[in-house]
């Protein structure tokens, strides 16, 4: 139940000009009462017919997911050949293999049962220890909470990092983080999972524009470098100045698409320092130079804009053909 009300709530969020961005339709091979593993039935108003003409597909992870209904891999294989952008989350991935959407691609899925998608399905190009991968049109998360960044990165690729950011702060979850970060299978996380620097990381978000640094981030959570290092890179996956850069250059993003700032006026709003820091890292994250980036993601009114292929110039209805038990 978890992975189906990702999609739900996040899509459900995004509002343009005071009218939803997306919408979302929840069904399944057989409409009506669904059991799932929380021991509570899900009530399905929707078939499969829904995916016909559907813009994004979105599969849940399931309780089966080594043996997918054979009515969902038609629909997938239907969705994929007219031209849907697909995605999964958690073991959903399975499904996307099983109908050979994956085969020759970089995919991803929860790292318990990395293994088995490998062995069942050799031809997929997995990616170890990520958060989420995108190849072309078809997109796969790794396990429960990552089919978050998932669905903020699809809101970001429509609509831009502003939106995807208001939706994080509406739900109550980090920012859109990079897919290539690590799935934290190696580093136990603390009781608090995370909660424990969440008050020095949104002081550091109002002040990404001043050189902070290890001692200034240290200093307002008041503890040692080596015990912020320590602590900050279990909770969050990455050291505390990887944190901020990635924090600076989503910032960078965010002005560039929404503000008419010269280059260097982005790079100092954003912390970045100068226009070639900010050209630098821009083209390391995103292949794009900062003119390139504000040609093709500006959302100032009357600006033109151009989406990338992978994601669809309209606002995407979002179905999520899944099956629980």
């Amino acid at each position: 139940m978890f992975n189906l009300a990702i999609p739900e709530m996040l899509f459900g969020k995004v509002e343009i000009d005071g009218a939803p961005g997306y919408e979302t339709v929840i069904c399944a091979p057989d409409p009506g009462p669904v059991p799932t593993t929380g021991g509570l039935d899900l009530l399905v108003p929707h078939g499969l017919d829904a995916v016909a003409g559907a813009d994004t597909v979105v599969l849940a992870g399931s309780g089966s997911y080594t043996d997918p209904d054979p009515r969902i891999l038609t629909a997938l294989r239907g969705a994929a050949a007219d031209g849907s952008r697909i995605a999964s989350i958690c073991t959903g991935a399975f499904a996307l293999a099983e109908a050979g959407l994956l085969d020759g691609r970089a995919a991803t899925t929860y790292w318990a049962y990395r293994s088995l998608l490998a062995a069942r399905h050799p031809t997929v190009d997995l990616q170890d220890d990520v958060l989420y991968v995108q190849d072309g049109a078809v997109l796969t998360s790794s396990g429960y909470a990552a089919g978050i960044d998932l669905c903020l990165h699809v809101i970001r690729t429509d609509y831009g990092a502003a939106v995807a950011n208001t939706v994080a702060r509406l739900a109550l979850v980090a920012p859109v983080r990079p897919g290539g970060q690590t799935q934290f299978t190696q580093t136990p996380l603390p009781p608090e999972r995370g909660a424990s620097f969440a008050a020095t990381r949104a002081w550091a978000m109002e002040h990404l524009d001043e050189p902070l640094g290890l001692t200034d981030l240290a200093r307002h959570a008041g503890v040692s470098v080596r015990t912020l290092s320590r602590r900050f890179h279990a909770e969050t996956g990455v050291s505390p100045l990887q944190w901020l850069l990635h924090q600076r250059v989503e910032r960078a993003k965010e002005l560039l698409e929404t503000t008419a700032l010269p280059m260097d006026g982005v790079a100092r709003a954003s912390g970045l320092g100068t226009g070639d820091s900010l050209r630098r890292h821009l083209l390391g994250r995103t292949g794009l130079t900062p003119s390139a980036y504000r040609s093709s993601f500006n959302r100032l009114p009357g600006a033109a804009t151009a989406l990338p292929a992978a994601g669809p110039a309209e606002p995407a209805a979002t179905a999520g053909p899944f099956r629980a038990s």
